[in-house]
């Protein structure tokens, strides 16, 4: 008899193993960084909650069907999402931004709600519209593949690469059951991590497969579900499929070595959790910004600032690409504000003089200006 090919193959599965002492470092710095995120939402007001919260989903739906070569129509998918948190953006929605904003926000909204195989069929619903002119060609939609092999390939047609061959369909039934009777139970028992959890229920589903398109998009979903579950939070304010987009390669590499490998899935949980801190650090860092932000207009609110004043300080506190990181030049200033270069002189005097700029290292044209923080931090503390 020959040796399983596929990690599905194996005589024990899916009875996955790992090593603990491997993961605990990345497990522990996970942990640490999901407190300390959870740990600002008591410092976001309601409003940058919603709007920050709205954000992380967008990022999240958007970065999700890239990792598959989709491109959405951004402004369609944020109004979809918009309105359902009562939230105002005008755009023109279409059955498939509706689609997508509700099936994420079911995951993650109704986390308290069991998965079960009807719930998944409504999310492939959701995923494939029926009015959905983009389909490239005939989907069992809201059900299970068909007989067929489900392969992943790549190459020549008449030389093609098998990275993945799911399960048969003889017997999917009763192992998607399985698969969800566990991620019932894990979410109740104690004895597996929930971020774990959440890697194991990934790396679990997407060899599955159970579906004839989508399986990734639903994947990525049932993660998001299973991070809410461990969280007991609804909002969400990270993006993981942004950081899977960020190395897409190396997510199908991993999954293509795991899969091929024995029930021992310590490498892809390394991968997962490494993939998660980096989630987790990206949200803490935005989230960080915001309230910087916060307390910087706080501590200027009594300062009479012109609208180009605001808009170029509002510039460099967002950061980012077009927040110049390094300072910004009086020809910058008069670029964003639109004024004259007269007229940014007397705006960067005027906001060094009031404390919101401080003046880099340097002179004449070379002389940059960057928020003062300092002066932030001492106006909050004082009040």
């Amino acid at each position: 008899m020959n040796d399983p090919f596929w990690i599905w193959q194996q005589p024990n599965w899916p009875h996955f193993s790992w090593q603990a002492e491997l993961l605990a470092p990345l497990l522990r710095a996970c942990t640490q960084a999901q407190g300390r995120l959870l740990g600002m939402l008591g410092a976001v007001g309601g409003d940058t909650e919603a709007q920050s919260s709205l954000d992380a989903l967008l990022q999240n739906i958007v970065t999700s069907s890239a990792i598959e070569g989709e491109q959405l129509n951004v402004g369609s998918v944020r109004s979809s999402l918009a309105r359902r948190l009562g939230l105002s953006e005008e755009c023109r929605t279409t059955a498939r931004s509706e689609g997508l904003a509700e099936l994420l926000l079911d995951a993650t909204s109704a986390h308290q709600q069991p998965l079960t195989l009807k719930r998944l069929y409504g999310w492939h619903c959701w995923l494939f519209p029926s009015d959905d002119n983009l389909l490239a060609r005939p989907l069992r939609i809201g059900t299970l593949r068909g007989e067929e092999p489900m392969q992943v390939v790549s190459g020549r047609l008449d030389q093609p690469t098998v990275h993945f061959e799911a399960p048969p369909r003889a017997g999917l039934k009763q192992q998607l059951d399985d698969f969800l009777a566990w991620f019932e139970s894990s979410r109740r028992g104690t004895s597996i991590d929930p971020l774990l959890r959440a890697g194991i229920a990934h790396f679990w589903f997407v060899t599955l497969h159970p579906f004839d398109d989508g399986n990734g998009r639903l994947t990525r979903a049932l993660t998001d579900l299973a991070l809410a579950q461990g969280e007991q939070q609804a909002i969400r304010f990270y993006a993981m499929s942004a950081s899977i987009l960020d190395d897409r390669a190396g997510y199908y590499r991993i999954l293509e070595a795991s899969q091929k490998d024995t029930l021992d899935i310590t490498a892809w949980l390394q991968w997962f959790l490494g993939t998660l801190l980096k989630s987790l650090e990206q949200a803490i860092a935005r989230i960080d910004r915001v309230l910087t932000k916060a307390r910087f207009w706080q501590a200027h609110r009594s300062h009479a600032l012109s609208a180009e004043q605001i808009k170029v300080l509002n510039r460099l506190l967002d950061g980012g690409e077009s927040g110049f990181e390094n300072g910004i030049s009086a020809a910058q200033y008069q670029a964003v504000a639109k004024v004259s270069k007269a007229t940014a002189t007397r705006h960067l005097g005027d906001l060094l003089e009031k404390g919101c700029l401080n003046r880099l290292s340097g002179g004449g044209r070379s002389t940059r200006y960057q928020v003062n923080y300092a002066a932030s931090v001492q106006g909050s503390e004082a009040t």
